[in-house]
Order: structure tokens, then C-alpha cells, then sequence
């Protein structure tokens, strides 16, 4: 295998380029000693009082972010005032903009874009400043009762009350290595901020030794909270109008041929995940957040063209906010895409468990409980002032 090396975990198969750990051993010097600024406090971090909860990974490639703050959307929405604060990777615009029903895709970002399509009653924001954004955000509305960060586990100036590590089951953390010879991020180490970590992707059938292994190889403190996720799959959805009104299910593509329309950062998943549904599945993959141009387009309607009837194209729901701005597809296209829902799901009955302690810490640290707080404070004990230094909501302090 030359130069590459694999390991199995879980039979999967972990990628090590050997020659480029040099490199990995230069890069996480460089990681190691930004963090240490960081817990030396030459790096400030900022805490907030307001409830802020962070999820993110330490490695490239897609681990299931979107899906997991969707999921804490719809726990919190109905009780709270929920913000999701993005940095809106690959976005058009610069420094921090609110979305409204006026605003575009390209403002944003396809994720962030995603997310207001689905949830319009509540607030979405970009802002690569994530402290700045936080500050616009409790500035412009006083009545927010919780911040999300979406992919902001490495963002360290923030220090959130909750910090959410998102796991991939097929690339065990523990198992990679650093950029460039892996592709963890930061060194294993920094799991170790992280007041929950979920292993995310898991085969619906994990078989409770195959828990007892995982939970045992990731080596969590005790003050962390270990959960597993599997993704499940909705009915399909048109992408356009003219897409045929008999929406076909998915246990009756057997026979189809289906191309799986992708540009997210791991479509093997997917891949997977689909291959039960038809024997005659086409991958046309490219890459995460990829821009569709003229050329995109015709290698589309051209690949699609060239299969056999029957036949459907499938994409995510975040290849969709870019696809449906595109130029050019083909009759024929439009009227067979499709787009395929995706949630998480709570593994082991841990659903009731996990949503207690978010549900909790929110209301526990709300703006309206901290200031009742600070009141009571301030009646007992009223010669002992804490000036302007913020509070900090701790996850860790508020279980």
C-alpha cells in the first residue's frame, strides 16, 4: 500500500498518509501552543450571560453539525427564543448579517440559508467574529433566551456554557491523526473541553458490546457525558415545481436508478445509507460547499441523461439551497430531483436524558433568571460589588 497505512475501526477504514506526520508533528506544535495561550489567558476567551451552547468537531470533514443544531432547534423553539449564530462559510458577504425572508443563499451560506428555510420563526446569523455576533444578537433583541454556535468548537474566544464535540463512528477521533496526515485539527487533547461528546453516524443496529468498546476507547472524564446518534431519513421532497406530484417512497426504488447528486464533505454515509433502497445507485459527488458552475451543470443533466429509465436524482437538503439557484438544468432534471430529509436520532434511550440537561442549563441560565439572581445578590449582600466582570454559565457548575 506504499506510502498509506489503515487502520479498522469498527470496520471502517482510517487513511494515514505516513510520510506527511513530520508535518502533523509541526502542525499540532502550532495547535498545541494556541491553546495553551488560551489557558494561560494571553488569548482571551468571553463568556456571556446568556445561555450559549456550542457544537462543533475537531476534524475535517462532515461529522453531522447541521442535523445536531437542528436537532436543538426544535427541543428549544417552543419554550425559548432560540439564535443560531453561523459563521456562513463561503458566503458572499462580509461581517455580521441577520437573516430575514428577504435574505439570499449567497449572503449566508447554504447551511445557515438551510436552516432559516426550515425554521423562519426563528433568529439566524452570521458572523466569522462569533463575540461580535453575540453581541449584535443580545443587542438588537433583549427577549433571546439562547445562542447556538454551529461549528464553533475550535472557536475558542468564545467560552460557551455548553460545549457539544460531534464524533463520527466511522473516524474515531482517537484513532486519526493531525493535518496534514489525518485529519484531526487540533491534538486528541482537546476533547477534553467538551461537556458532551456524541458519536454521531452510528449503524442503527450497534450491538451493546460495540457501545461498551466505543465508550471505553474514547476515555471521557467523568464531568463528560457520553451519547450516540444514528441519522434517519424522511420522505422525499421535490426540489422544484415541476418535479412529478407522485412522490415515489423509498422502500419502491428497488429497480430505479437513482444518482446520488452530492457536494458535502462525507457522501459515503449517504452512499451507504442508500444502497439498501435501489441496486443501481450513480454517486456524483463534489466538493462541500461546491458552488455549481455552467459546466457542473451540463456534466448533470448529461450523466442523468445517460441512464436507464426508471430513474430519480437524490441530493442533501444543503446541496439543494445552492442547486436551486442554479442556471441552466434540464427539464428533465428538475422534474426527477429530490431531495432527501435528514434527522438524528438518540441511541440507547438516551433522547430523554439529553434533552433534560439542555432544556435545564437553558432555563437555569436564562438573562431573566440571572438577573432575578443578581438582584437577590445584590439585596443580601450589598456591599460587595462584582463590577463589570461577566458571569460565567458553566455547564460544568449548573448540572
Amino acid at each position: 500500500m506504499g506510502a498509506e497505512s489503515y487502520r479498522i475501526v469498527e470496520g471502517d477504514f482510517i487513511k494515514i498518509n505516513k510520510w506527511l506526520l513530520p508535518l502533523s508533528w509541526l502542525y499540532g506544535t502550532a495547535s498545541k501552543l494556541r491553546n495553551t495561550l488560551f489557558e494561560m489567558g494571553v488569548l482571551k476567551m468571553r463568556s456571556f450571560q446568556i445561555p450559549v451552547i456550542s457544537v462543533g468537531n475537531i476534524t475535517v470533514g462532515g461529522t453531522g453539525k447541521t442535523p445536531h443544531v437542528e436537532y436543538l432547534v426544535r427541543l428549544l423553539k417552543d419554550q425559548f427564543q432560540v439564535a443560531v449564530l453561523s459563521r456562513g462559510y463561503k458566503r458572499k458577504s462580509k461581517g455580521f448579517i441577520k437573516a430575514n425572508g428577504q435574505t439570499t443563499m449567497p449572503e449566508i451560506g447554504d447551511e445557515p440559508y438551510q436552516m432559516k428555510q426550515k425554521f423562519p420563526g426563528i433568529t439566524i446569523a452570521v458572523d466569522k467574529n462569533r463575540c461580535h455576533g453575540i453581541d449584535m444578537l443580545t443587542e438588537q433583541d433583549s427577549k433571546l433566551d439562547v445562542i447556538l454556535l454551529d461549528d464553533a468548537f475550535q472557536h475558542r474566544y468564545v467560552k460557551p456554557g455548553i460545549n457539544i464535540l460531534l464524533v463520527d463512528y466511522h473516524r474515531l477521533i482517537i484513532y486519526d491523526e493531525l493535518l496534514p496526515a489525518g485529519r484531526l485539527r487540533e491534538p486528541l487533547s482537546g476533547k477534553d473541553r467538551a461537556d458532551i461528546v456524541i458519536v454521531t453516524k452510528c449503524p442503527k443496529d450497534l450491538k451493546p458490546m460495540e457501545y461498551r468498546v466505543v465508550t471505553k476507547a474514547m476515555n471521557l472524564y467523568p464531568y463528560q457525558r457520553l451519547y450516540f446518534t444514528t441519522l434517519e431519513y424522511a420522505a422525499l421532497q421535490p426540489l422544484f415545481q415541476t418535479s412529478q406530484a407522485n412522490i415515489p417512497p423509498m422502500d419502491s426504488l428497488h429497480d430505479t436508478h437513482v444518482l446520488l447528486l452530492t457536494g458535502i464533505a462525507s457522501p459515503e454515509q449517504l452512499e451507504h445509507d442508500l444502497s439498501p433502497f435501489t441496486s443501481h445507485l450513480a454517486p456524483l459527488t463534489f466538493a462541500d460547499h461546491h458552488q455549481f458552475t455552467k459546466k457542473d451543470v451540463q456534466l448533470i443533466n448529461d450523466t442523468f441523461a445517460a441512464l436507464p429509465a426508471p430513474k430519480l436524482i437524490i441530493t442533501t437538503e444543503k446541496d439543494a439551497t445552492r442547486l436551486d439557484h442554479v442556471e441552466g438544468l434540464s427539464d428533465e432534471v428538475k422534474k426527477n430531483m429530490y431531495i432527501l430529509p435528514v434527522r438524528i436520532r438518540f441511541m440507547q434511550d438516551q433522547e430523554d436524558t439529553f434533552n433534560q440537561q439542555i432544556r435545564n442549563y437553558v432555563r437555569k441560565n436564562s438573562r431573566n433568571s440571572i438577573l432575578a439572581k443578581g438582584k437577590d445578590d445584590h439585596k443580601s449582600n450589598n456591599s460587595n460589588h462584582s463590577g463589570d466582570r461577566p458571569r460565567t454559565i458553566s455547564f460544568r457548575d449548573n448540572r
